[in-house]
Formats: structure tokens, sequence, C-alpha cells
């Protein structure tokens, strides 16, 4: 690939990293969704827990949070890529101090799960940083359309100018 090519790419850079974020968000949603299926499970009984069962929930949990963590870290590393790349310098701000502790703690919460069937309070521990982590990401979100309405202004006064 040519610079000019990446050059011609470079506008359309910095709109990759926040449509992947909303996409990790609905499927952070999903994921959390299906921990509170895998609990139901777990807490019933005779008929409800067999039926709950054909649904999969742990196995399906345990996939779509593996890759919900790969992508997270993926994500993290490709918005400040791009920032860099686009601005030739890493923005420090609160975006990417709360950015790099979701990366950490969703990390943290997934080595947590070889423990989680040992002991109960570790499953808490990793509900409660799912939660932070949650948390964190939804405030992500609205910094980060704050953030691409930024660059879309200057676009514009670029364009025009």
């Amino acid at each position: 690939m040519s610079l000019e090519s990446l050059a011609a790419l470079k506008p359309y850079l910095s709109f990759f990293h926040p449509v992947t974020m909303w996409i990790l968000l609905a499927l952070a949603l999903y994921t959390l969704y299906l921990g509170v299926q895998v609990r139901r499970t777990r807490l019933a009984e005779g008929e409800p827990k067999k039926e709950l069962t054909k649904g999969r929930f742990a196995i399906r949990h345990h996939q779509i949070g593996s890759i919900l963590l790969a992508l997270m870290v993926m994500g993290a590393i490709g918005g400040i890529t791009v920032t860099y790349i686009n601005s030739g310098k890493i923005v420090i701000g609160p975006h990417l101090f709360a950015g790099l502790g979701i990366v950490g703690l969703i990390a943290t919460s997934a080595a947590l799960v070889p423990f989680m069937q040992k002991h109960t309070w570790v499953r808490s521990v990793h509900v409660s940083l799912n939660l932070v982590v949650l948390g964190l990401f939804g405030w992500q979100a609205i910094t980060g359309v704050q953030i691409v309405q930024k660059i879309v202004s200057q676009m514009t006064v670029n364009s025009a100018g």
C-alpha cells in the first residue's frame, strides 16, 4: 500500500475506532445478558433449570466474553494508533485514561474466570469489575461522540477553508 493510498484513508480512520467501539458496547451488553442467564441457570431448580440449560448460556458467555476481551484490547490499541496517525500525538486526557482502565479491568475480570468455580467471592469480584467496565464504557461512548463531533467540525472547517 502506498503512502498516497494511506493518506486517502486518513479522514476515514477517525471513524473506524468509534464505530467499532459502539459495536463492542452492544456486544458487552449482550455478554451481560448472557451472564445474567448463567446466574439464573445456576440458581434455578427442576424443570426451569432444564429449560435454561438448553440455552448453553455459560458456554456462550465465556466465548463471547473472550472475543470481547480481545476486541477491546485491539480497539484500544487501534484508537490510540489512529489518534497518533491523524494528529501526530497521543491526546492525554480522561477518554484515554478511562479506556486504558477498561482494558485493565476487563483483562483482570477475564483472569479471574478459572478461579470462579472454587471461590464464590471471585465470581462477585468478576461481576463487580464488569459492571465498572460497563459504566466506564458508557461514559467512553458519550465522550467519544464529543470527540467525533470535534473531528467532524474540524473537517468541515478545513474543507471550507
